[in-house]
Parts: structure tokens; sequence; C-alpha cells
């Protein structure tokens, strides 16, 4: 789009701002996708440090009692991040379906402007077979054959 005509000048730059706005969506996207998986590997840390939390046979019951608490505001915290992970997969649904409508406008601007550029494109080739057909029509009527 180096080259723009003067008739899509408007036009292109309605394409400028749709591919700002699809750049930007894009971006969110991505940024979004990695809280996500920040957040669910948080989660499967955390989850893991609950399935290994070793309980020695022979403890007391103090330490009893301070593993138990332990584990338990680990089970809290993943519960806390049980539900940011399901709200990160909200959010990033909402990019996704907002970076897929910004991809959809600007392609349905820079369609637009490809079926214009292609008719005025087949005006020029018919105005030059015209021109064509008259210059032999004038060699004819001259006997240049």
């Amino acid at each position: 789009m180096s080259r723009v005509h003067r008739d899509d000048r408007g036009l292109a730059a309605v394409a400028r701002v749709r591919e700002v706005r699809e750049t930007d969506s894009r971006i969110g996207l991505q940024r979004v996708l990695a809280e996500e998986a920040a957040l669910a590997g948080r989660l499967t840390a955390l989850e893991s440090s609950i399935a290994s939390a070793p309980v020695p046979a022979t403890t007391t019951t103090v330490e009893l009692v301070a593993a138990r608490t332990q584990l338990a505001h680990v089970g809290i915290l993943v519960g806390e991040t049980r539900d940011q992970v399901a709200t990160a997969e909200v959010v990033t649904a909402d990019a996704r379906a907002r970076w897929g409508a910004d991809r959809a406008r600007l392609a349905a601007v820079e369609h637009l402007l490809e079926r214009r550029a292609a008719r005025r494109r087949t005006e020029a080739e018919r105005r030059a077979a015209r021109d064509a057909d008259d210059l032999a029509a004038q060699r004819w009527a001259r006997g240049e054959r």
C-alpha cells in the first residue's frame, strides 16, 4: 500500500487505523496469553507442592500442626490461583474475539482496496485495447496493413 490512488486516500486512512487496532489487539492477546500461562504454571507448582508434601512418620504435635497449617495456606493459594486462572481464561477468550473481529475488519478494508485497484487495472486494460483497436482501424483505413 505504498502508493495509494487518489480516490482511495480515505479508505487507505481507514485501513491504517484498522491495522493499528488489529496490531494493538494482537499484542493485547499475546500479553493475556502470557499471563494465563504464568498463572497456570503457578497453579501447577502449588498443586505439585501439595501432592509432594512429606509427612514424616515420627513428628511432634507442634510439627504436625505447623505442617497442616502450611498445607492449609497452600490450599487457599491453590483456590485463589484457580479463580485467577478462570478469570484469565475469560479475558483471553474476550481478547481473542476482539483480535479476530479487528483482523476481519482490516481484511475487509484491504479486500475493498484490492477490488478497487483491480477495477482500475481492468479499465486501463480496456482503454489500452480500445486505443489499439482505433490505431489498427486507422491503419487499415489508410491501407497500411
